[in-house]
């Protein structure tokens, strides 16, 4: 099997290139493609090195699958060439998240919807869409809930770590940190210091007000849950953090509940791991979430404000389960058929 990493110089990429040798892949022709400044660097893969090539190149080889985090631009750009191709695109970015025509994916909800697309292609090839990572988390860790009561209305509030901006925004953190730079100087992610700093700022505002990472919050969880009905509002908060999302969600369910069904129901959900006995002060951190691939649940507890709500406390690390394991878990199930 091929398997194309297109984007596979950046943070995403290479953590792409991880969970790929870590879920088995590590033997199959993986192919590493790049913007032109990248071409003919060298990336450690499976005990081997990978010499980046173009994404022409990549898309010549006729791969059975690409891995996009290369951004909106290029995966419009290069995503429908790829599939022209005979490719299947899994793709990291927010191009084609909104089309009506593209399933979006988190495997543990719906990964029926991204078989369908693929049966219902014309060459067997087609384009699926990786939601946000704030998105993922938030929806595996209430899709049981969803799926047994129904939610009328959810309230986010979301602490993201500065790694979703990319390794600029992880660098000037560094730099900041160790007082090598001047927040006034230097190439910066961010207009404003992020050490000792947050900012109610994620992706660009619109005229409503809001950004266009509280808007995918709205869009993507209905489009997932397939109900345009449920109620959504969002703040995103960028914080100082390496290592994951934190959210504090809101959700209020169509009927009543009892809170011990709810811990049944987010305990058993696949992917999802409660960790919530604040007596003995465990709950989730960032820090409980690095490096791995499960959504993290804590701080369970009854909304007693208003009928059928609840709170809740949702971690994961958005370059794992954000972004390149489900992406990775998207074509593993494709695979199986």
């Amino acid at each position: 099997m091929k398997i194309a990493v297109v984007g596979a110089t950046g943070l995403v990429g290479r953590e792409m290139l991880t969970v790929l040798e870590e879920r088995g892949f590590g033997k199959e022709e993986v192919i590493a493609a790049a913007s032109p400044k990248s071409v003919g660097k060298e990336i450690e893969f499976a005990g081997r090195k990978l010499t980046v090539c173009s994404v022409d190149d990549a898309i010549a080889a006729r791969p059975q699958y690409a891995i996009f985090s290369a951004g909106a631009s290029a995966s419009r750009e290069y995503a429908p060439k790829f599939v022209e191709a005979g490719t299947t695109v899994i793709d990291n970015s927010s191009a084609w998240r909104k089309d009506p025509d593209k399933a979006l994916v988190v495997p543990e909800i719906n990964i029926a919807a991204a078989i369908d697309a693929l049966k219902q292609s014309r060459n067997h090839a087609t384009i699926i869409a990786n939601p946000n990572c704030s998105t993922i988390q938030m929806v595996l860790a209430i899709s049981a809930l969803q799926r047994e009561y129904g939610i009328r209305r959810i309230v986010i509030s979301t602490y993201q770590s500065i790694t979703g901006t990319g390794i600029k925004a992880v660098r000037q953190l560094e730099a900041e940190e160790s007082g090598e730079r001047n927040v006034e100087s230097g190439e910066m992610a961010y207009p404003y210091q992020i050490h000792r700093n947050l900012f109610p700022h994620g992706g660009d505002f619109q005229e409503d007000g809001y950004t266009t990472e509280e808007q995918k919050l709205v869009d993507e969880t209905r489009k997932i849950f397939g109900d345009p009905t449920i109620q959504i509002t969002a703040t995103v908060v960028r914080v100082p953090v390496v290592g994951g999302h934190s959210e504090a969600v809101n959700v209020e369910l169509k009927r009543e509940y009892d809170l011990a069904d709810v811990r049944r129901l987010i305990e058993t959900t696949p992917g999802v791991v409660l960790y919530d006995d604040p007596v003995h002060n465990i709950y989730p951190m960032p820090i409980t979430a690095h490096h791995r691939d499960e959504v993290f649940v804590g701080r369970l507890r009854r909304d007693f404000s208003q009928p059928c709500a609840l709170n809740l406390w949702v971690v994961a690390d958005n370059i794992r389960k954000g972004a390149a394991t489900n992406a990775v878990q998207i074509m593993e199930e494709l695979i199986k058929g």
